[in-house]
């Protein structure tokens, strides 16, 4: 599949890459999706919740009246879950939300990702850039010429480059990553993705294992 490759003013370079069938091109696998997704989803969790229970209540351990002759119901301790103050009755405690899920499904996922991105025509492929320094500024106009710059964005590079990166944290919209962090629910949670020349090797290689 041969895309144009443009520059980033948004201008076609005349040149085109062929885009892997084995990656952008198959039958998206749904089921794949969502359990990738549902385990991205579940390792964003701290699981760190987590109430006091009667046992590790400070408190005095003295019963607090008399068992009878007070008209009220019958109490032994202060901690416990019915007074203010007291302990919590089957509260969080903390928990791991890890999945695990196999490689092999994990690759399918998120080729079918990028599958469903090139049906939609979501996906554009740039030539490396770069700023002299970090400049959010610059970075919004790379995104302008892209057509892009009201949509939520996915900027793939070949290798870590500080000041793309810098120039762009302050963007909601936008995300720049290396193709060693992508996940299935980042190209999917995207509009656009945007791809650079020096990442679509990496990109290919790693999913074709």
């Amino acid at each position: 599949m041969k895309v144009a490759v443009l520059d980033s003013k948004g201008k076609d370079t005349g040149r085109k890459v062929d885009l892997s069938d084995s990656v952008f091109a198959i039958e998206p696998n749904k089921h794949a999706v969502y359990l990738d997704v549902k385990q991205y989803l579940a390792h964003q969790r701290q699981g760190n919740h987590k109430s006091k229970e009667r046992a590790e209540i400070a408190g005095s351990t003295r019963k607090i009246k008399k068992q009878k002759g007070t008209g009220t119901a019958r109490a032994g301790s202060i901690k416990s879950p019915v007074f203010r103050g007291g302990g919590r009755i089957f509260g969080p405690r903390p928990k791991d939300y890890k999945q695990k899920l196999n490689k092999n499904v994990k690759r399918l996922a998120r080729k079918s990702a990028f599958s469903i991105k090139q049906n939609e025509n979501a996906i554009l492929v740039v030539e490396d850039f770069n700023f002299d320094a970090p400049k959010t500024k610059e970075f919004t106009q790379v995104l302008k010429s892209l057509g892009i710059e009201n949509k939520k964005s996915l900027i793939v590079l070949g290798d870590s480059n500080n000041n793309v990166y810098l120039s762009s944290r302050n963007l909601k919209r936008s995300e720049v990553v290396i193709n060693s962090e992508l996940s299935t629910y980042k190209i999917l949670n995207a509009s656009s993705v945007v791809l650079c020349e020096s990442a679509l090797e990496g990109i290919v290689s790693n999913l074709n294992k």
